[in-house]
């Protein structure tokens, strides 16, 4: 299964009175568009479209990724949210391989510019990192999954690009 730690990079432009949830709701707000994503998955070459949304009258930012061939060899929705209440990044993983593989949900939070989701598979966590290049416009995806050693090794990695 495939899922994506994020690590994103970012100025707000907030005013200094918004508060912490506006601020992680803007970051998220980068994602919304049509991109295209190239890298690779476990070493091999992979290239998706992303096309992502505000959904469910904003609460979310819906991820849809697809393989570029004909049929998908791939595809997931990811759903991000803000928990307001608790003061960080809720994600939920859905792809072809199942619902077994949606649990658990991810959590994460933003650390200056970075936000990290953490999902704690029970046969080993992965840890999605998202960094985004705001002079650029681009982003930057980093999935890990943890090793035996307790350290973390690349799952996958992609540069993302509007279309």
């Amino acid at each position: 299964y495939v899922t994506a730690a994020l690590c994103i990079v970012w100025a707000t432009g907030l005013p200094a009175q918004a508060s912490h949830a506006d601020k992680m709701e803007v970051l998220l707000e980068h994602l919304v568009g049509a991109w295209s994503m190239s890298g690779s998955v476990r070493g091999k070459p992979a290239t998706y479209t992303l096309d992502a949304a505000r959904v469910l009258q904003h609460r979310f930012v819906e991820l849809h990724m697809e393989d570029v061939h004909r049929p998908p060899a791939y595809e997931a929705r990811v759903f991000s949210g803000v928990d307001s209440a608790g003061g960080r990044y809720i994600a939920h993983w859905l792809d072809r391989f199942g619902a077994a593989f949606s649990i658990p949900h991810a959590t994460g939070e933003a650390r200056g510019d970075t936000l990290l989701l953490m999902f704690p598979y029970p046969d080993g966590a992965f840890r999605d990192t998202f960094v985004y290049d705001r002079a650029a416009d681009t982003w930057h995806f980093r999935l890990e999954a943890a090793d035996a050693t307790g350290g973390w090794r690349l799952f996958a990695e992609y540069d993302v690009r509007r279309r």
